[in-house]
Formats: structure tokens, C-alpha cells, sequence
């Protein structure tokens, strides 16, 4: 369904890009794919993966609250100041009953929902086994993967960055999501999981927009969140997922030309300082080919220190956690 947001000036001036990741949004949407047979290679051994750990009786309440498409309770995943998921479970645990009420209310109208449901507010055991179900897909869908999403969402975020210098706001809207996401100026045109058609005029708040991994289908908004609504858009991103692996113990420069050696050492140093380094950028710094730039930026890629975001013509690469990790002395 094609919903349409409506800007004026004032939003264009207020719409920015999430600071932090938000890990709940990630396992609410992760809840939809799981139930899903579509995302491509990754996103399919991703859920193999889960599905072959994943408890069943924990997690069904969950799942049965975010259906492949439509309506989800937003107070599954409130928006941690922080990014910190801990943070955000807490939050998620202490909503307030009028809230759980009003939210399963607002969806009741607009789509079918579990029976169930309707006692949520009113049932406290319920709910704790609602918040505990999302904990246990936190910790199997999410958690073991978190430091490769985690560097995924902020290489994306510095492509944006580098969007917004070179066209503002307009040409980072432009490029969300080509085909699913639309830059029809004053309007964004989405293609969303909602079976209802949304005509959202952001009234001056601006628009939260929110790169997502998971959210690699279809995009997600919340005309109701609260300071103001968000979309998510999928992140670019590499192939798989790989696991979280061991962050070495930090070391000197000479330590890390032992082991990558002084070229690619100086690659990796190169990427991290900053907010991310085009192939043609650390071919300069460095002073080699952008053909060996690529070369080594390759290798480091494979080896989990660099993450690479490839947006028209432009490949972005930043530093991992792992390698920022190596990097501390």
C-alpha cells in the first residue's frame, strides 16, 4: 500500500537520521522476517540460524503481535536514548497500562489480533510473558549478531551524511529506498507493510528516519511515535551476517603492521579515522592504486574490521567494532 508524508519547510529543517540504533525496532521487524520466506541469502541463513534455537512457547506471543504486515504495538520497541538494549527492554517492561490499552485499542480497529490481546493492559502475567518473550528473541535473533548490524547502521549512516553535504535532505530522501521509498516533493511516497493507506502530514515535527537491517523489504512507519513518527529504510549492507567473533586486546601501530602488515595497517588506520573513506580517498591518503585499495579494503572485509556501504557509484568503508577494538592501545 502506498502511504504518503506530507512536508512543509518547517519539517524539511526538522527531519533527521536516528543517532543511535535501536536494537528493539531491529527485533520487532525481526519478529515479521522470521515468519516470512522472502530477504535473500542472508536474511535466509539468518533464520535458519534463529528458528533452530529459537523456543517456540516463548517467543509465540511476540511473533503473534507482529505479523509479516500490518499493525505492531510500537510500546514493543521504545527508542533508547542510548541505542543500549538493556535500556530500552526496561523501558518496554514499564509501560504504562493506559498505554498498552490505547496502543492494542488503536490496532483492534484497523486489523485482526489475537484474542488474547485484548486482556493485555489488564493481565499482568501476560504481559511479563510478553516482555519475556521479547528478551529470548533479543538474545537469539539479535544479540549474537548485534556488533556486525551495529557497524552495518553506522556505515550507513555516514553514507548519509555524505548525501546530505552533497544534496541536502532532498537527495537523502531520494535515495532511501528506490522503488519502495519516493521523492515526490512536498510528498515521500512509501510503500509500507500496512494493508491501509496512511496520508501523514508531519505538521512540523519532521520525520525521524531510521536505517534498519532487518528492514530490508518493505519500510515501516509509525505516524504515532512519539516526539515524532519515524520510517525505517534498509541500511546497505554487505552479503551475510557473521557472527560477533572475539575483539582482539588493543595493540601498538607496530603490533598491527606485524599482523596485517604496513600497507593494509595503514588502510585500516586510514578508514578508522574518520566517518568513514571511499576507495579513491584511501588510495590517496595511503598513497597506492585505488585497484590495491580495493584489494586490501577486500580483505579487511572478510576479516570483520571493515564494513563497506555501496551507494550509486560510491563505496563508503568503515571501521568495525572489532577494528576499532584492535585499534585501542
Amino acid at each position: 500500500m502506498k502511504h504518503r508524508i506530507h512536508f512543509t519547510a518547517q519539517d524539511m529543517a526538522r527531519t533527521r537520521i536516528a543517532a543511535e540504533p535501536h536494537p528493539l525496532l531491529e527485533v520487532t521487524i525481526s519478529a515479521r522476517m522470521l515468519q516470512e520466506a522472502r530477504g535473500g541469502p542472508a536474511i535466509g541463513a539468518w533464520r535458519r540460524e534463529v528458528r533452530g534455537r529459537l523456543d517456540a512457547n516463548r517467543a509465540g506471543l511476540l511473533l503473534e503481535l507482529n505479523p509479516p504486515r500490518g499493525w505492531a504495538p510500537s510500546f514493543l520497541h521504545p527508542l533508547p536514548s542510548s541505542g543500549d538494549a538493556q535500556e530500552a527492554l526496561e523501558r518496554a517492561r514499564a509501560t504504562p497500562r493506559k498505554t498498552v490499552e490505547e496502543q492494542m485499542a488503536f490496532i483492534a480497529e484497523r486489523q485482526r489480533h489475537p484474542r488474547w490481546a485484548a486482556h493485555l493492559h489488564d493481565d499482568v502475567r501476560l504481559r511479563r510473558r510478553l516482555f519475556d518473550g521479547l528478551q529470548h528473541v533479543y538474545d537469539q535473533a539479535l544479540a549474537p549478531y548485534w556488533p556486525r548490524i551495529r557497524a552495518c547502521l553506522e556505515a550507513d549512516r555516514a553514507l548519509r551524511a555524505r548525501d546530505f553535504a552533497a544534496g541536502g535532505l532532498e537527495r537523502v530522501l531520494a535515495g532511501l529506498h528506490p522503488g519502495h521509498i519516493t521523492w515526490k516533493p512536498p510528498v515521500l511516497e512509501v510503500t509500507g507493510t500496512i494493508s491501509r493507506r496512511i496520508d501523514l502530514h508531519l505538521d512540523g515535527r519532521g520525520l525521524l528516519l531510521i536505517p534498519s537491517w532487518f528492514g530490508c523489504r518493505l519500510p515501516l512507519l509509525d505516524p504515532n511515535a512519539e516526539p515524532q513518527p519515524f520510517l525505517t529504510y534498509p541500511a546497505h549492507r554487505e552479503a551475510a551476517v557473521a557472527g560477533p567473533g572475539g575483539a582482539p586486546a588493543g595493540g601498538s601501530a607496530a603490533a598491527l603492521e606485524a599482523l596485517l602488515g604496513r600497507t593494509r595497517a595503514a588502510v585500516l588506520l586510514t578508514i578508522a579515522d574518520g566517518t568513514g573513506r571511499t576507495t579513491t580517498e584511501i588510495a590517496r591518503r595511503v598513497g597506492i592504486s585505488p585497484a590495491s585499495a580495493s584489494e586490501h579494503t577486500s580483505v579487511l572485509r572478510s576479516a570483520g574490521l571493515v564494513t563497506t556501504a555501496r551507494h550509486r557509484n560510491t563505496a563508503l568503508h568503515t571501521a568495525t567494532p572489532t577494528a576499532l577494538a584492535l585499534l585501542v592501545s
